[in-house]
């Protein structure tokens, strides 16, 4: 059975053109890049070729990125590094942020700062205006996630750097969802720290980046040989990056174009399930995210069916895939436990094809059916 793969926000198939590129470094080019003879200062040189085109992407100046372990780490030295190197301590973010977000504020407030948690609206959407409110004389950053990673929901980001440059306060963004999904660009959108990643864009696990404007002092999470500007310690991976940078240079708008159709004729298709409502915004929304409430019946049932028919789908964030939680997203846009257990996320990549979708809209409302008929829940 040929698999239908839809769970492209958990991870993505990392495209043959970038492994090819990777594998020169594993097997030819395999110097370290603090090493001085000629294996080591090549691949030197393909890191920093790499880091200028990471910068280029988001219209980035080379020096103000640092590659890190990927998108958590990145998200952990933002916004710990910020903490430990100043004396404000406030920070403000959102209910629906990534896990690692959440997890590190948490621990934050333990080492003494104050985070305030603003509210969404029903489409997951914060206000400008209640950012505007939060900050004080001592806030230091503002993060909040530019694409969310469970319903889709892109944040008018550009209006709330705005004001927190106004207010002279830091904007951090978690872009690992939205990077070359949608237009991110740190000096338009006046951003100060971004956390960006391979493998939601068809590159390696285990590379990712932050985005640190120069002039910002942070202080590094790990200690050693003083890599990456002193921010970061540790030999680089110089294959990872090379395929960092593959990834991106891969990218294109079409890719986005297609995504967007076939995204559009899988939610218009859901929808003509009964008793099925979208989570997310029908605008402002990822290109390939959609996730659906089918109410009353559990949404990890759904996607234990779907896995039978070769079609892979996800009920949230696959970092919180093992806890039988209901989704802090969901219910901070205001779904019930019961509403919010009944959803699932459907995820796209370049890959899929119209003829995929066709299936899953075939094979989909027998799915519900079968459950509806078993459920204790449905009427």
């Amino acid at each position: 059975m040929k698999q239908i793969y839809l769970d492209n926000a958990a991870t993505t198939k990392v495209d043959e053109r970038v492994s090819l590129a990777m594998q020169l470094y594993f097997a030819e080019k395999y110097g370290n890049a603090s090493s001085v003879h000629l294996l080591g200062q090549e691949s030197k040189r393909a890191l920093e070729q790499s880091r200028v085109v990471i910068a280029k992407s988001i219209g980035a100046k080379s020096d103000e990125i640092i590659f890190t372990s990927g998108g958590t780490e990145s998200n952990n030295l933002a916004l710990k590094g910020l903490f430990l190197a100043n004396n404000k301590k406030h920070i403000i973010t959102t209910k629906i942020e990534h896990d690692c977000v959440l997890n590190a504020c948490k621990w934050l407030e333990k080492q003494g700062a104050k985070v305030d948690y603003l509210d969404v609206n029903k489409e997951g959407f914060v206000n400008p205006e209640d950012v505007k409110k939060a900050i004080t004389n001592n806030t230091l950053v503002v993060s909040i996630i530019h694409g969310n990673n469970e319903i889709g929901t892109i944040q008018n980001i550009e209006e709330i750097g705005r004001i927190c440059r106004e207010k002279g306060v830091y904007l951090h963004t978690d872009a690992c969802q939205s990077y070359t999904k949608t237009r991110l660009n740190v000096k338009k959108q006046n951003l100060d720290l971004v956390t960006l990643n391979a493998h939601k864009i068809h590159g390696p696990k285990g590379v990712g980046a932050l985005f640190v404007r120069r002039g910002i002092k942070i202080i590094p999470l790990l200690h050693g040989g003083g890599h990456e500007k002193g921010l970061r310690s540790g030999t680089e991976n110089i294959s990872g990056i090379v395929g960092f940078a593959k990834a991106v240079k891969l990218t294109g708008n079409r890719d986005i174009k297609q995504m967007e159709k076939l995204r559009d004729k899988l939610i218009e298709g859901i929808l003509k399930i009964p008793n099925t409502k979208l989570n997310g915004p029908t605008e402002k929304r990822l290109c390939n995210n959609i996730n659906i409430c089918f109410e009353n019946i559990e949404g990890e049932a759904i996607g234990g069916y779907l896995d039978a028919e070769g079609i892979c789908s996800s009920t949230g964030s696959a970092c919180s895939s093992h806890t039988l939680e209901a989704s802090h997203v969901l219910k901070a846009i205001g779904k019930t436990d019961l509403e919010a257990n009944s959803s699932i996320r459907l995820s796209l990549s370049r890959y899929n094809k119209e003829e995929e979708i066709d299936k899953v809209l075939d094979a989909l409302p027998k799915v519900v059916n079968k459950l509806r008929k078993i459920s204790p829940f449905a009427k």
